[in-house]
C-alpha cells in the first residue's frame, strides 16, 4: 500500500509540473524553462550513470553534457519563440559552444577511449535533449495547449496499457527485450488514446485548440504507437546495460527516463504528424 501511495504522488507531482509548466506559457516562460531543461539534466544524468563502462566519464564531460543538453533546448526555444532578428540568429550559439567544448576536452583525456567518449555525450543529446528540444518546434506550429494535448495521450497510453495489461495481457509483445509488455496492454493504450481524442473534441475542444476531429485522432493515434516504441527503445538500453529502472527519483516509477521514455520518440513522430501530414493547420 506505501509502495501505492508513492508511485501516485510522484506522478501527481511529476504531472502538476508539466501542466503547470505549459499552462503558464500564456503568461511566462519562466516555470517551462526550468522544467523541461530539468528533464534533460536528470535525464543525461541517468544515462551516465547506467553505463557502466570501465572508463567511466569525468564529471566535467559529465557538467558539459548536461550543459550541452540544456543549451539544445534553449538553441530551439530561442529559434521558434525568439522575438527579435537577432534573438533568432543567434540560436546556434548554445549547440556551437558544446561542440566546441566536448570535443577539445576530450583531447585532454588521453587514456579514455575517445570514440567509446564522443559516442555517449553525442548519444545522450540525440536520445533525451534533442526530443525534449522538439517540444519547442511542436508549439510553434499549434499552441502550448495542444502540446499539453500530446502529454494528455501520452499519460493515456501509459494508464490504459498498464491497466489492461495487468488484467488481461496473455500475449508477449517484445519478450527478447520486455518480457511484461503484451499486446493486449498496447490495444488497451491505443483506445484509451482513442477515446481520450474523441472525448476532449467534444467536451474540450476550446481549451486544447484541436484543430479537427480526425487530425486529433490521428494525433492520438500516432502517439500511441510510438509512446510504444519509446518505451522498447529504453527497455533496449536498460536492459543491454543490466539494470531494472533509470533510477531511483521517483517512488514506483524509477527514474526519470522510465517517465519520459514515451515522450522521447513520441515527439520526433508528432512532429512529423503536423508538419507532414497535417500541413493545413501550419
Amino acid at each position: 500500500m506505501m509502495n501505492l501511495i508513492k508511485r501516485i504522488l510522484s506522478g501527481v507531482i511529476y504531472i502538476a509540473l508539466i501542466v503547470t509548466a505549459i499552462l503558464l506559457l500564456d503568461n511566462s516562460p519562466v516555470m517551462y524553462l526550468l522544467v523541461f531543461p530539468l528533464l534533460i539534466v536528470l535525464g543525461i544524468s541517468e544515462m551516465v550513470t547506467m553505463a557502466k563502462e570501465e572508463e567511466t566519464q569525468s564529471w566535467l564531460v559529465n557538467i558539459i553534457d548536461m550543459l550541452g543538453g540544456v543549451g539544445l533546448f534553449v538553441a530551439f526555444y530561442l529559434h521558434y519563440e525568439g522575438t527579435t532578428v537577432q534573438s533568432r540568429a543567434l540560436w546556434l550559439l548554445p549547440i556551437a559552444i558544446y561542440l566546441l567544448l566536448r570535443t577539445i576536452v576530450q583531447l585532454y583525456r588521453p587514456r579514455q577511449n575517445a570514440v567509446h567518449s564522443l559516442e555517449r555525450s553525442f548519444f545522450s543529446l540525440g536520445y533525451i535533449a534533442l526530443p525534449v528540444a522538439m517540444l519547442n518546434c511542436i508549439m510553434s506550429i499549434t499552441a502550448p495547449r495542444l502540446l499539453l494535448g500530446m502529454f494528455m495521450f501520452i499519460w493515456l497510453y501509459d494508464t490504459g496499457a498498464y491497466c489492461v495489461g495487468m488484467l488481461m495481457g496473455r500475449h508477449r509483445l517484445f519478450e527478447r527485450i520486455s518480457p511484461k509488455k503484451s499486446w493486449e496492454g498496447v490495444i488497451g493504450g491505443v483506445l484509451a488514446c482513442v477515446a481520450g481524442s474523441y472525448i476532449t473534441y467534444y467536451w474540450f475542444d476550446e481549451f486544447f485548440q484541436v484543430p479537427d476531429l480526425t487530425t486529433w485522432m490521428g494525433l492520438s493515434v500516432v502517439i500511441a504507437v510510438f509512446a510504444t516504441f519509446g518505451d522498447l527503445v529504453e527497455s533496449l538500453i536498460k536492459r543491454t546495460v543490466g539494470v531494472k529502472d533509470s533510477g531511483h527519483l521517483l517512488p514506483g516509477h524509477g527514474g526519470i527516463l522510465d517517465r519520459i521514455d514515451s515522450l522521447l520518440l513520441v515527439a520526433p513522430a508528432v512532429l512529423i504528424y503536423l508538419s507532414l501530414v497535417v500541413p493545413n493547420i501550419l
